[in-house]
């Protein structure tokens, strides 16, 4: 998560460029720029929930330490998006070129210039747009959090996940929390301790939030610049697991997860070079919904009271699911 605030970084210190191409053409880049790395934090934070299909019975409880990690080396199509000038009122690209393809919060397109004239040619801005995660070598996005599961009634297991807030260097802050519950159907049947696997339906909800201050940053004048960002996600998943071996147990699953972030750019920012100077107070806001089906396949290795289990999730992006359990049934 650390990374990605880092994104929301990078396109904190290009909005002051940015705003001199005017409101619209900012909101506009910064929609398209900020989509797939979103997406792809949606992705990571909605994993995790289930390393068993089998519920706890009533007492049993299990607190795990969970790693998410989200990869997208390969996922070229998020890494870019095409910037058509026809679509935009002001930014043209010093080359000329009436459409070419820039980074997102992902990727690694650098040296892309593009500048800003009043319809008289007076006045002019010339900037470079920002590259991503990418030409920074960073090709996933981690999370990481705590998670507490506990049985109740037969068959019934409630869950919850919480990160404190953390603040980086006085600049960012981000915390999560979540909560679920899984219903383990073969607890239903009478002959459920004889069977060798379980099933269960498995439904998440996780928020998390975060904040980056960046007005003493001296990248831009104005007053309390920030930006908000906020990430809620649903994860509804049919679970089966196999449940008599001893040591090592195997976990699989179908799911749908569905999600919305919202990132609002907060504060006074007055521009003061280009075509354009005016003052702008919490300019703008840019929401990205992203839903899409699941695929997740893992073990978990009992040593006592101790339990690891790794799982790899397929969707839209990929994410490795790795934790450290703790419990008793």
């Amino acid at each position: 998560m650390v990374i990605l605030v880092f994104s929301v970084g990078l396109s904190a210190q290009s909005l002051n460029d940015l705003l001199t191409s005017g409101l619209n053409d900012a909101e506009r880049f910064t929609n398209a720029y900020t989509a797939p790395v979103t997406e792809a934090a949606i992705y990571s934070i909605s994993n995790g929930w289930y390393n068993s299909a089998d519920a706890k019975p009533l007492g049993g409880f299990e607190i795990s330490i969970i790693g998410n990690f989200t990869g997208f080396k390969n996922k070229t199509d998020k890494k870019s998006f095409e910037l058509n000038i026809n679509d935009y009122e002001n930014l043209r690209f010093t080359d000329g070129s009436t459409s070419r393809q820039v980074s997102t919060a992902l990727g690694d397109i650098e040296g892309v210039n593009v500048i800003v004239t009043d319809e008289n040619g007076i006045f002019s801005e010339q900037f470079e747009l920002p590259a991503g995660l990418a030409a920074e070598d960073f090709n996933f996005i981690p999370s990481g959090y705590l998670q507490a599961s506990v049985g109740l009634i037969k068959g019934l297991e409630v869950k919850a996940r919480f990160l404190p807030k953390i603040d980086f260097e006085d600049s960012a802050k981000i915390g999560m929390f979540g909560a679920g519950i899984q219903y383990d159907f073969t607890k239903l049947m009478p002959a459920d301790k004889l069977l060798p696997v379980a099933i269960s339906a498995v439904i998440g909800y996780t928020g998390l939030n975060g904040e980056y201050d960046f007005t003493d940053s001296d990248l831009v004048d104005g007053e309390n610049q920030r930006i908000d960002a906020s990430f809620n996600t649903w994860n509804f998943s049919a679970v089966v697991s196999t449940r008599k071996i001893p040591v090592i147990n195997f976990y699989g699953g179908l799911g749908y997860i569905t999600g919305k972030s919202d990132i609002d750019v907060l504060g006074s920012y007055v521009v003061t070079s280009g075509p354009f100077q005016t003052t702008y107070t919490d300019p703008f806001s840019v929401s990205n919904n992203v839903s899409g089906v699941t695929a997740n396949i893992g073990t978990k290795i009992k040593m006592g009271f101790f339990r690891i289990n790794v799982g790899y999730n397929i969707g839209e992006f990929n994410t490795l699911t790795a934790a450290l359990n703790f419990g008793f049934r």
